[in-house]
């Protein structure tokens, strides 16, 4: 009892100090522009933040609410467990390994039932509001290729957590710590030529103005782009986005055909300036050095939080997937806000990148309009919101880093 007193207050501490040091080092310090204050009014009509703000209320409120319920139900199954649940998974300590993937499956599927409703209605919604052009169902099956997906990566890593437990018993988050940053390059990897195929049809961007405009911007910032795709993101919603994605031979721009075919040339220029920014500063590499700093530190803390919810009998089992499920759930949710406070600088220093490249501040603007008014975007959140859950600045900052930009005469060179 003691050594279960003593570990969880430790593990927090290195915790939140492994997190505190790879925010410092990881958060950009130059290239930064300071924003010129901005008033949401001066960049929207009342009926446009009218109905920005209709949309966003509720669906803020069903995000929450699936939050609070995914808790809810991976605490209820973690702390008072139902007497079928505790012989489930006392039948399956037979076969540890196959157990444990299936009590995490399982764990999955009860989740997604739980939270359905959230989901049904936030995509009903997204319909009313002309944001999504799927019907009931396409998005049915998205959700079952998503949960199934879900459900064998959940499996998979219960297995493994499980047989690291076994073979590490009381130090199993040193090779835990070591197979989260390994998978996390793995996965970065091979997403974007595995997983998001599965969803979407990728293109590489044909020849022509926007691809010379493209390569025009790489060679002006001295990187290698890797390849230049067009996804088809009009067969599920009407916004409008661009991001880089994968590591080595699988790095990539990725431009929403709705961004190609609705945005003018210069906006282009400008959204595609930002990701050349990211590939710029290497960005998703050093996340996934944050993740090499943070990821042990919260692995050790999901082991002293497993040792102080799960008895020591169970920890050898597929029944300790439930209170590992919930360990990981709750160092996830703060791990990630501290991961929010590193991406948002990360974030305003593409688009001073961007503005720098282009000198085109006025179409950063109305890049900035579009996105806000086409997604449905609050341009202007409360400051906790942001905190909490934030992974970009506000709009009405970003507008102010254009603002600043064009007052003071820009910068020579990006």
């Amino acid at each position: 009892m003691h050594d279960r007193g003593i570990r969880l207050p430790v593990a927090l501490g290195v915790a939140v100090v492994a997190a505190g040091a790879a925010t410092l080092a990881l958060r950009p310090r130059s290239g930064l522009i300071q924003p010129a204050p901005v008033k949401a009014q001066a960049y929207f009509s009342p009926a446009e933040l009218d109905r920005i703000h209709d949309y966003v209320g509720p669906q803020r409120a069903l995000a929450i609410g699936g939050l609070v319920v995914t808790g809810a139900a991976l605490a209820f199954v973690a702390l008072r467990p139902p007497r079928r649940v505790r012989r489930a998974l006392e039948r399956a300590a037979a076969r540890p390994r196959l157990g444990s993937l299936a009590a995490g499956a399982a764990l999955v599927i009860v989740i997604g039932v739980a939270t359905l409703p959230f989901s049904a209605i936030a995509h009903q919604r997204d319909v009313d509001y002309g944001l999504s052009t799927q019907g009931w169902g396409g998005w049915t099956g998205d959700l079952v290729k998503s949960e199934a997906i879900a459900a064998v990566l959940t499996g998979g890593g219960a297995a493994l957590l499980v047989a690291l437990m076994r073979r590490f018993p009381r130090r199993w988050w040193v090779p835990g710590g070591v197979a989260v940053i390994a998978l996390g390059a793995l996965f970065t990897f091979i997403a974007p030529v595995v997983l998001e195929p599965i969803f979407n049809k990728f293109t590489p961007l044909p020849a022509g103005a926007l691809r010379s405009d493209v390569l025009d911007l790489a060679r002006r910032s001295h990187v290698d782009v890797g390849q230049v795709y067009k996804v088809d993101a009009s067969r599920r919603t009407t916004g409008a986005n661009a991001y880089v994605a994968g590591l080595g031979s699988t790095k990539r721009v990725v431009l929403y055909d709705n961004l190609i075919q609705n945005y003018t040339r210069p906006e282009i220029r400008s959204v595609v300036a930002h990701e050349l920014g990211h590939v710029k500063r290497r960005d998703v590499p050093r996340g996934i050095l944050w993740l090499a700093i943070v990821g042990p530190a919260a692995t050790l803390l999901v082991q002293a939080l497993v040792e102080r919810i799960a008895p020591r009998e169970e920890r050898a089992g597929p029944a300790v997937v439930p209170a590992a499920a919930l360990s990981i759930a709750l160092v996830s949710f703060a791990t990630g806000i501290a991961g929010n406070a590193v991406s948002r600088p990360v974030e305003a220093r593409a688009d001073a990148y961007a503005l720098r490249l282009t000198h085109d501040p006025k179409a950063f603007i109305a890049v900035e309009q579009k996105l806000t008014t086409g997604n449905l975007s609050d341009p202007d959140p409360p400051g906790w919101l942001v905190d909490l859950f934030g992974t970009h600045p506000p709009a009405t900052d970003r507008i102010g880093y254009a603002l600043r930009f064009e007052r003071e005469g820009g910068a020579t060179r990006p």
